[in-house]
């Protein structure tokens, strides 16, 4: 997945201001900055889900494809990323169960209703979900927060397609959840079998115990970009620094995978 000078305005502010950066196939990249600094407006550019007053200009290729402007069903299927979001309550359908839900896209693949149902509780399985068998037959509703993002991500994984971007998917979670949901990521991401990821936080911390790349953004633009190792050792712009420092103070930022 290739960005190149990627501008994003609304009503005629700019907010994303000439990204450039790339996610290599078989490694993780994360892309930070604090609030408002223009990380979730990119990945919706890669995703094609810009809100509707958004105005971009620039080159985003997924797949080998051009995708800016596209909205993600009017794309090839190599340039749809699969997805996982902060709010797993709204990403799932409250009215279907779980199982249909992980099985649809197994369905269109496999073209048998069938194996796609078994394939997708061996997907439930696969993200750590106890009882896949009974979890298929639940509605979202009757999961917890952790349990619905689990399923959100063997949903994603179900697409099968070559990048998935994941939007802060453990903000909203606690301590112990958000680790177990970040290993997930970092076993079932990033290597010759798994999607590449582009993994979306205003956290260091968890960026560096998941992710071997980083893109750091601040008001909109690109301030530094390297490995995750080099952001923690030698920030080179402010912005870098303070993320960096309150990585740190956390006492998390050591267990990155360099």
């Amino acid at each position: 997945m290739h960005v190149r000078d990627l501008c994003v305005d609304i009503r005629g502010v700019r907010v994303v201001d000439r990204v450039s950066f790339s996610v290599a196939m078989g490694r993780r990249t994360a892309l930070v900055g604090s609030s408002g600094s223009g990380k979730s407006l990119t990945a919706a550019a890669v995703l094609g889900h810009l809100p509707v007053a958004a105005t971009a200009s620039g080159i985003v290729r997924v797949g080998g494809h051009e995708v800016l402007g596209r909205p993600a069903p009017l794309r090839p299927p190599a340039a749809r990323p699969s997805m996982v979001l902060q709010d797993s309550a709204t990403a799932l359908n409250p009215l279907v169960r779980v199982g249909p839900q992980v099985g649809e896209p197994l369905r269109r693949q496999l073209g048998d209703a069938t194996a796609a149902r078994l394939a997708a509780v061996q997907l439930l399985a696969a993200v750590g979900l106890s009882e896949p068998e009974a979890m298929s037959r639940r509605f979202s509703g009757e999961l917890s927060g952790g349990q619905r993002q689990r399923v959100c991500l063997a949903l994603a994984l179900a697409c099968r397609s070559p990048l998935l971007v994941a939007d802060e998917p453990t903000t909203a979670l606690d301590v112990v959840t958000q680790a177990g949901i970040v290993e997930l990521l970092r076993d079932r991401t990033g290597d010759k079998q798994g999607p590449s990821l582009l993994f979306i936080t205003h956290d260091i911390a968890v960026a560096a115990a998941l992710c071997q790349d980083v893109v750091v953004l601040d008001r909109g633009a690109v301030v530094q970009t390297g490995t995750v190792e080099d952001l923690l050792t030698t920030p080179t712009h402010p912005a870098a620094a303070r993320l960096v420092a309150a990585a740190l103070e956390t006492g998390l930022a050591g267990a990155g995978p360099w």
